[in-house]
């Protein structure tokens, strides 16, 4: 640990656990695994990111489209998440008249979750749990709408569960999408990034609320000069799967890209746009095709493993220095307290149920 990092978190998204194909238990022991091959000691942060309702599901039968959020809650506790993002802003209705009506189901449904994920905290762990405001790709949050959902999220928490902690932190939208805007030649559009929509949002969200402060999602196709922004406008967390991603398939051998893309052709047709150039189409859905090469990645070989290694550690050191994420691995044992969690060997099989999967949800 070169840089002495402590505070980062390994993430993945409903989306992902579907479209990768990996349980929250198979991620969690894949991280540990290479925390412990790496030499790595402290804490390891572990978070479901938009652990999210399918708005459409919500409108034909809003209990089961809950209660697969709260069964996806149950298995990734169980496995080791401590971190959970709480997405209900699909449900966020803009044809209400007034801000606190357009965000009611957003708070109410958040609410609902987060109850259900403190009651399965393990002795000891208090889960940090996010929400969020503006779903990512739509138009930019504003105080207004933070606060109206902060004001109806705790004034709801507190009337159905006083004395139960709240949230950790809030996403908010300011001009980012998830894998950014691909373009007709398969390159990456421009960002007009909001930072004083963020700088303010994040401040509003620690000053009145308490909570540590806005999330930035969709950060990772940003120019490299943009990153040293987030903390000088005090941004709490910023999330960066995409451009790894995209690292990836830049390594890979060139057959076995043209596999996954003809695996696409089949099983990712309907997907496909009329005004679709084959890049835009096999950028915007090859990550489809993660979980059923898993295997074959698993076993790509071993210089083709360590070039990637090569090139991801060099991009998370630049990140890394960046986001004033070096050293803070001082603060992470000066403030985080670990409890200690024994997996005795299972006797039988587990009787932790996989929740329902839905890939096209937010990453």
């Amino acid at each position: 640990n070169v840089l002495e990092a402590g505070a980062f978190i390994l993430e993945i998204a409903r989306s992902e656990i579907a479209y990768t194909e990996q349980r929250p238990a198979e991620y969690v022991t894949v991280m540990l695994a290479a925390a412990l091959r790496e030499g790595f000691r402290g804490p390891v942060f572990i978070q479901g990111d938009h652990f999210q309702v399918n708005h459409k599901k919500y409108a034909v039968d809003p209990a089961t489209e809950v209660n697969a959020v709260k069964a996806l809650v149950t298995e990734a506790v169980a496995a080791g998440f401590y971190n959970i993002d709480v997405d209900t802003s699909t449900l966020v209705d803009l044809a209400k008249p007034t801000l606190a009506e357009q965000q009611r189901l957003n708070y109410e449904v958040c609410v609902d979750i987060t109850r259900f994920v403190r009651a399965a905290e393990p002795a000891g762990v208090t889960i940090s749990i996010g929400g969020e405001i503006g779903e990512v790709g739509t138009e930019n949050s504003t105080p207004e709408e933070l606060e109206a959902f902060m004001e109806g999220f705790n004034a709801t928490l507190a009337a159905q569960a006083p004395g139960m902690a709240g949230l950790s932190k809030i996403s908010v939208q300011s001009g980012t999408s998830h894998g950014g805007v691909v373009l007709a030649d398969g390159s990456i559009a421009d960002v007009a990034l909001d930072l004083d929509t963020l700088e303010v949002l994040s401040k509003l969200g620690r000053d009145k609320y308490g909570m540590a402060g806005a999330v930035q999602h969709g950060a990772s196709t940003l120019p490299d000069a943009a990153f040293g922004n987030f903390p000088k406008r005090e941004t709490a967390e910023i999330h960066l799967a995409t451009n790894f991603q995209t690292m990836m398939f830049d390594h890979l051998p060139p057959e076995l890209l043209q596999e996954m893309y003809a695996w696409l052709d089949i099983n990712a047709k309907d997907e496909r746009k009329a005004t679709d150039t084959d890049a835009q189409f096999y950028y915007k859905t090859r990550k489809k095709a993660i979980g059923p090469f898993k295997k074959t990645l698993w076993a790509l070989p071993a210089d083709l493993r360590e070039k990637l290694g090569t090139a991801y550690d060099a991009k998370f050191t630049f990140l890394f220095t960046q986001l004033g994420i070096a050293g803070t691995k001082r603060y992470v044992d000066q403030f985080v307290t670990m409890s200690e969690h024994h997996r005795p060997i299972p006797t039988g099989a587990s009787t932790i149920v996989a929740a329902p999967d839905d890939a096209d949800l937010s990453d």
